[in-house]
């Protein structure tokens, strides 16, 4: 039997289904229910060896990034933005996703790991051990000083991004329009600007996904680290506000930045729907235009699983294989391959954090 091609993963919302669903976490972690994206076992099965792991706090009332799907199927669309979350309620949230991010690593027989470090994730690698890194998908749970910052860095947090969309008291959000570009509103805040500073200080990626472009703008000018969007595409290929520009995606190449190429269809799809009958040609469009823009060493991979409808080729985590397998017959080489599963990963974190 072949051994997977080893896949480090940008971004996922596995920490959001054990959310919705406390009383199945074993179930849902440990042994799989054939549901979702993302378990222990298929991801052993399928070579995802290490990835960033999502604490996002849903929307008051109930609204989430899952539950904008259905009318994300029909383009036009331009829809409404949840409100501001109160940070004692986010805090709250997101305290408990960090728990169930330690109780996976305990419940999981050595087999998961959280890393803190570009060191801690090779060793896990090597050792056949699933790496973890924390991240926060919208800064919520964060109060204007970012002393729950430097909480959550001594839990292990090591990338964030200060907005999922919805405002907070950091900056603003896209949209989810389509068609639609980025450039939707103000920048940063004060107290954004000051995150990016706290952000820098810690050594702590700072992730450009759903920020709008008036926010990129005062990132790429502020941070002194390379710019990331673990999860975001090309807007030239699907004009969605999500999408990243060419201005954009240059900023992050001159950086020594890193774009993690989204699997969501809505993202995908020329047409911006959400549905999952498509075939793997947009992605690769996607890919061909981020590599041509941004550079072989500045692409990688940000699945959003559990967070997002992705093509039916690939079903769950065990298509990432089948992945592999249509970039290889699309022309990409086995060092090109390994850089953008691996390698380019490695190589901007250990720019931004140091080691």
């Amino acid at each position: 039997m072949t051994t997977p091609t080893p896949v480090f993963d940008g971004h996922n919302d596995l920490l959001l289904r054990l959310y919705n669903a406390p009383g199945r976490r074993e179930q849902i972690w440990l042994t799989g229910e054939g549901k979702g994206h993302l378990d222990l076992p298929r991801m052993q099965k399928s070579g995802f060896a290490g990835g960033m792991f999502a604490i996002y706090v849903p929307s008051t009332g109930g609204a989430n990034a899952a539950g904008l799907d259905a009318s994300m199927d029909a383009p036009p669309y331009d829809l409404p933005l949840p409100a501001m979350v109160p940070q004692d309620q986010a805090l709250r949230v997101a305290q408990g996703m960090a728990r169930d991010l330690a109780w996976m690593v305990d419940s999981s027989g050595g087999a998961f790991r959280l890393c803190e470090t570009v060191l801690q994730i090779e060793a896990a690698r090597a050792q056949g051990i699933i790496a973890g890194v924390m991240h926060m998908e919208g800064a919520e749970a964060i109060d204007a000083d970012c002393a729950a910052l430097h909480d959550f860095h001594a839990l292990g947090l090591r990338s964030i991004g200060p907005v999922w969309s919805r405002p907070t008291i950091f900056g603003h959000g896209v949209p989810f329009r389509f068609p639609g570009d980025p450039d939707t509103g103000p920048g940063l805040t004060d107290a954004g600007k000051r995150l990016v500073k706290e952000c820098n200080a810690l050594k702590m990626l700072i992730d450009l996904s759903h920020l709008n472009a008036k926010g990129v703008e005062d990132v790429a000018r502020i941070s002194t680290a390379p710019l990331v969007a673990t999860h975001s595409n090309a807007w030239a290929v699907t004009p969605s506000t999500r999408n990243l520009t060419d201005r954009q995606l240059g900023q992050i190449r001159d950086s020594g930045g890193l774009v993690g190429l989204n699997f969501a269809t809505v993202f995908l799809r020329p047409d911006g729907r959400n549905s999952p009958d498509m075939t793997l040609d947009p992605l690769l469009r996607h890919l061909d235009h981020l590599i041509s823009h941004l550079g072989e060493d500045h692409v990688g991979f940000g699945s959003d699983f559990d967070g997002a409808t992705i093509p039916a080729p690939m079903r769950d985590v065990t298509g990432l294989p089948v992945l592999l397998d249509a970039l290889t017959a699309h022309g990409i080489d086995a060092a090109l391959l390994q850089k953008l599963a691996w390698g380019n990963w490695m190589a901007v974190l250990r720019l931004t954090w140091g080691h």
